[in-house]
């Protein structure tokens, strides 16, 4: 097991929910950070923690981004940041795992698993090494205490429940 830290500048935390049940909003989170303490081609056994300021959030749309700040979505000012700590890294097939742990928003914490795969290692042109990974998952927005919605005229809601979310990490060992 080694440590890691994240490139942030390479790295991303993004999500996207369906908008009146016909399109997608695509966002990310500008600030987060992230402790490993892994082996990067066989994760089982490490340990896993990100945090991300959910203040940072950004969908390019500054009135939409406001209204998730505000207590109808993550209500910021009481809880500024959303965590997630792995419990259980299981390994599926070479380069790929489901990565379970506690992910606390909005002082609710439920579990989530996560599809991740490493995608590789290299050295970057300072001589750094690089290694890389993605991961997928879903969540229930409910589940978590973001509960406001609006009905439409034609049926169905504004926003989604399920909210997907795609991360990308780069990292050198600390």
């Amino acid at each position: 097991m080694a440590k890691y830290v994240v490139d942030t500048a390479h790295s991303s935390v993004g999500f996207q929910a369906k908008h009146m049940m016909i399109s997608k909003v695509k966002g990310h989170f500008d600030s987060f950070s992230a402790e490993l303490d892994i082996n990067p081609e066989d994760l089982t056994g490490g340990n896993i923690q990100f945090e991300v300021e959910l203040a940072s959030i950004n969908s390019n749309n500054e009135d939409r981004d406001n209204h998730l700040r505000s207590a109808d979505f993550f209500d910021v000012e009481n809880h500024p940041t959303m965590t997630f700590v792995a419990t259980d890294i299981k390994k599926v097939d070479d380069d790929e795992y489901k990565l379970t742990g506690d992910l606390s928003i909005r002082g609710v914490t439920k579990p989530v698993t996560f599809q991740a795969e490493y995608n590789g290692k290299g050295t970057n042109p300072w001589g750094v090494e690089v290694v890389a990974f993605e991961a997928d998952g879903k969540i229930n927005r409910k589940d978590f205490g973001l509960n406001w919605n609006s009905a439409l005229e034609t049926g169905g809601v504004l926003v989604s429940d399920e909210i997907k979310i795609h991360i990308e990490i780069e990292a050198n060992p600390a």
